[in-house]
């Protein structure tokens, strides 16, 4: 048996689905109790990124009023000093219905990831997500060892393919995530092989090459019953649903889980992550998978997603802190080089041959783009180092009054750049923006390119007195 569960890092599962009503925290808050019954010496917190209360009434304690929330735990807030002892020995922390207002915080698909790994919990943690893939539900997916998705019928059969395709993207391994056929009745049967309604529910995930679990979860009066009562509470299937089919599905799904856990080397929390100042927290530079999954979905120029728009991007960012990376448009970053260093507008005399020239510069060399001032405004140093590493030019500039017309929306372009790629609470870390191929930009995070990368950008941070 494995001792991961007892590291520092957390086994975290994400119960996911575009379409409310499948029973997803249903699957979330019963699992938590099955996987506590199990293994009674494996710590399990429960976390609810729902406007509801549903964890809330099935594990506050009575007559206990919260004084944190997740909430605050999104905001920074250490994990351990919000968890809360609940009922049936699980762990939970209070629900909050302000959660929209946070959104912004989580566009670095890393944030909760981070969260998790910093927080000293161990044991497995559970995140019942809303039913969209707003930025802290693709927060959660990300940060996870083991995605379950609950699907009823063909509506939310169809949803996964957004969320299979997020994990994709994430290079999340192909075996953590699963569809669970979920609130299946058993009395609906079908002409045929298809036979019945888990059995369709499989063949069409098989068709569409998803991962279906063997185990399904029946539709069940007694289950749906556990969340009426006038005590205004919602009892678990462990103890109140003894003796339905539903208990021994959930035990199977439960046993499952512990199954992935022991034979798991390190959690995702571990694996991405390395403590101290040294390692700035994400192996980003160490590990392919991890490059992979940190890249942004969005050009921070334009906005446009680059799953949409994968052609033009000719620009590989990165931080200084190896925190956040993506692709940029070839076109969006020259126009902002064009304008930030040499004033270019489309107004401007020779504008076609200029800006060509500047592409061409750009295709050459590295550019380091570091804020001198904070919330992006003040100044700007931009400088141009070529592939060893060496400074070519530096011009540092105000971001303060840049101009009118079309200048004026250029330097907007690199304030939002500067805003979307750099780590808000970190006003210190600078860009580095690479040339790449623009037939195979991918390519840049392979084992035969990144070292130049990460080489050049040390040697860059020592030259800059930025080390």
């Amino acid at each position: 048996m494995s001792d991961t569960r007892m590291k520092p890092y957390p086994y975290t599962i994400t119960v996911s689905s575009e379409k409310g009503g499948v029973g997803k925290t249903t699957l979330a808050s019963n699992l938590a109790v099955f996987l506590k019954a199990l293994r009674e010496n494996l710590p399990v917190t429960i976390v609810s990124f729902d406007n509801h209360f549903t964890i809330d009434r099935m594990f506050a304690p009575d007559g206990r009023k919260p004084d944190g929330s997740v909430l605050e735990m999104l905001e920074g807030e250490p994990l351990g000093a919000l968890v809360r002892g609940g009922r049936y020995g699980v762990g939970y922390i209070p629900s909050s219905t302000a959660l929209n207002t946070l959104h912004g915080r989580f566009k670095d698909p890393q944030a909760l990831t981070r969260l998790l790994a910093e927080s000293g919990l161990s044991g497995v943690v559970i995140i019942d997500t809303r039913p969209d893939l707003n930025p802290l539900t693709q927060n959660a997916i990300y940060a996870a060892d083991r995605v379950l998705v609950p699907v009823k019928d063909m509506a939310s059969l169809e949803n996964c393919k957004h969320i299979i395709a997020l994990a994709e993207r994430r290079g999340l391994p192909r075996d953590s995530l699963a569809l669970i056929p979920s609130l299946v009745d058993e009395r609906i049967k079908y002409e045929g092989d298809t036979g019945d309604q888990k059995t369709l529910l499989r063949n069409f995930a098989a068709e569409r090459g998803y991962r279906c679990l063997d185990i399904c979860i029946s539709k069940s009066p007694k289950v749906e019953s556990l969340a009426t009562n006038p005590d205004g509470k919602i009892y678990p299937i462990m103890t109140h649903a003894r003796g339905t089919e539903v208990y021994g599905q959930f035990r199977e799904i439960a046993m499952d889980v512990l199954k992935g856990l022991d034979a798991l080397p390190e959690p995702r929390a571990s694996f991405l992550y390395l403590p101290g100042a040294a390692g700035r927290g994400f192996r980003s530079m160490q590990d392919l998978p991890a490059r992979h999954e940190g890249l942004a979905e969005h050009c921070p120029i334009c906005g446009a997603l680059l799953a949409e728009h994968p052609e033009g991007r000719g620009f590989y960012y990165e931080t200084s802190d190896w925190s956040r990376r993506g692709f940029l448009h070839s076109s969006c970053f020259v126009d902002v080089l064009s304008a930030a260093l040499y004033g270019l507008t489309r107004d401007s005399q020779g504008y076609g041959i200029a800006r060509l020239v500047v592409a061409e510069k750009a295709r050459r060399q590295v550019t380091l783009i570091r804020p001198r001032g904070a919330g992006g405004s003040g100044r700007v140093d931009i400088r141009l180092f070529d592939a060893e590493g060496e400074q070519q030019f530096q011009k540092e500039l105000s971001l303060d009054g840049p101009g009118e017309g079309e200048a004026e929306g250029t330097y907007d372009r690199l304030v939002l750049l500067l805003n979307e790629a750099l780590p808000r609470d970190d006003t210190g870390a600078w860009l580095a923006v690479h040339p790449v191929d623009p037939a195979h930009p991918e390519s840049v995070l392979g084992e035969e390119q990144y070292p130049a990368v990460h080489h050049v950008q040390s040697v860059i941070s020592g030259a800059a007195g930025l080390s």
